[in-house]
């Protein structure tokens, strides 16, 4: 076993000699060439576990939905992966790390290895380009994809692959090179590492425009007003896939080294953990105490929302730190969809409040908890927290507006909602012409088939 590791590194590092630009480099200067092979072998590794959640996606979403609208709930999770990774590599990757100014970048169109010296805000990581836009590929469809459950069992599949589209084409890559790119937020010292804000508040708050635009379901509230509970048709399929997403969480945020630095992906696997672990408990204790019962939807989303928490300061709080952090999380997810309720805006997974929410509280708390910048650690700490603040805002009020912006257009041009008899039917059969459980009568759940 011994001997097999050391002759599949050396292996390894006999394809791993730089060729272009950045890469094999960082900031400039060259770095072992074993290294620059574990960094890009660990990136990969990273890569692939983020693109394993899009499976926790699509089971969380279709777990809590009803079962005739499944089949439609998997085609848009495949399509957020598939038109997502064409649109990032073609435009979305070059606004977002491409050479440009403080706003967007303008350099590095369709990407490919040749174009390295066209991303200088990569020069920190030593992995090849084509790695680098692998791993930050998996990122931008994870922000469409927050979208999907918010707006399940009522959108039209043709107007939410333009809306998919347009968050990887630009939504996204503008607030991440705000954030991540050599943009106007990063030169102010605004901390997000894997991104709490930059990819799941983006998600989370171009949700919540699409479904205040959508409107709710038409049996989410009755005449008066009153909420109707639609219970989610497959809780154990939810359940594995929150589990799926904490899995691939340990390539998200560990991953965003982009480096494999063993202290510090270490490090981040700990408080991710933690973070994730105290929510879950903490949401499950807040339902127990306010509903006498306890939630497993609600218990579910805690742990989500504990990731999404602790994503912005996973590499830059302390084990302490990163479970209070998940403490709080856990209980405002709970607040946070009790109110988006009472506002009647329908979000059947709750990604708003676990993304959106939670992903701008993260970013937030990272302000007071930052081990050597934060308000308890560091004298001038309100500084970084008033930075940490504009930068939760500004980029919350471009996801918010642009979102609603551009769904408004795509309703003019085509209207988004499906009809009232489609959405009784269940978009499997109205949209897709299948059903998830061909051997059940899912006709029971609205209006049949014909």
């Amino acid at each position: 076993m011994k001997h097999t590791l050391i002759t599949t590194l050396i292996l390894i590092t006999g394809f791993a000699v730089p060729v272009y630009g950045l890469e094999g480099k960082i900031d400039g200067e060259t770095i072992d060439a074993l290294q620059y092979a574990l960094d890009t072998v660990w990136v990969i590794l990273a890569a692939i576990l983020v693109f394993f959640m899009q499976a926790g996606f699509a089971m969380v979403e279709s777990g809590f939905t009803r079962a005739k609208s499944a089949v439609n709930i998997m085609m848009k999770n495949m399509m957020d992966l598939s038109i997502g990774t064409i649109s990032f590599w073609a435009i979305g990757f070059a606004i977002m790390f491409g050479d440009g100014n403080g706003l967007f970048g303008y350099s590095g169109f369709f990407v490919d290895a040749t174009k390295a010296a066209s991303y200088s805000s990569l020069s920190w990581s030593s992995v090849p380009v084509m790695a680098g836009f692998i791993f930050q590929a998996v990122f931008a469809a994870t922000a469409a994809t927050i979208v999907s459950g918010a707006v399940a069992e009522r959108i039209k599949f043709s107007s939410y692959m333009a809306i998919s589209a347009l968050i990887t084409i630009i939504i996204y890559p503008v607030s991440g090179h705000w954030g991540w790119g050599g943009g106007w937020l990063s030169e102010l010292g605004f901390t997000d590492f894997a991104g709490s804000t930059i990819v799941h508040s983006v998600g989370g708050f171009a949700a919540l425009a699409a479904a205040i635009i959508l409107g709710p379901r038409k049996d989410k509230f009755d005449r008066e007003g009153r909420l109707k509970p639609i219970p989610g048709h497959n809780i154990p399929l939810a359940t594995l896939g929150v589990l799926i997403l904490w899995m691939g969480w340990y390539g998200f945020n560990p991953g965003s080294t982009m480096a494999a630095d063993a202290s510090a992906i270490g490090h981040i696997a700990v408080t991710t953990t933690l973070s994730a672990a105290a929510a879950s408990l903490t949401a499950f204790f807040t339902t127990l105490t306010r509903f006498k019962r306890a939630d497993v939807g609600m218990t579910l989303n805690g742990a989500l929302a504990g990731l999404v928490g602790i994503t912005a300061g996973c590499a830059n709080t302390t084990p302490l730190g990163a479970l209070i952090i998940g403490v709080l999380c856990g209980i405002l997810v709970v607040f946070s969809v009790i109110f988006f309720d009472k506002l009647k805006i329908d979000d059947p997974v709750g990604a708003i409040s676990v993304h959106g929410v939670c992903g701008a509280a993260g970013t937030l708390l990272l302000g007071l908890f930052h081990s050597e910048s934060g308000v308890l650690y560091a004298e001038g700490g309100w500084s970084f927290f008033g930075v940490q603040a504009l930068g939760v805002v500004s980029i919350g009020l471009w996801a918010f507006i642009s979102s609603f912006v551009f769904i408004s257009i795509v309703k003019v041009i085509s209207s988004i909602r499906v009809s009232d008899k489609e959405e009784a039917m269940g978009l499997d059969y109205s949209e897709h012409g299948a059903s998830a459980y061909p051997d059940f009568s899912v006709s029971s759940f609205g209006s049949g088939y014909d």
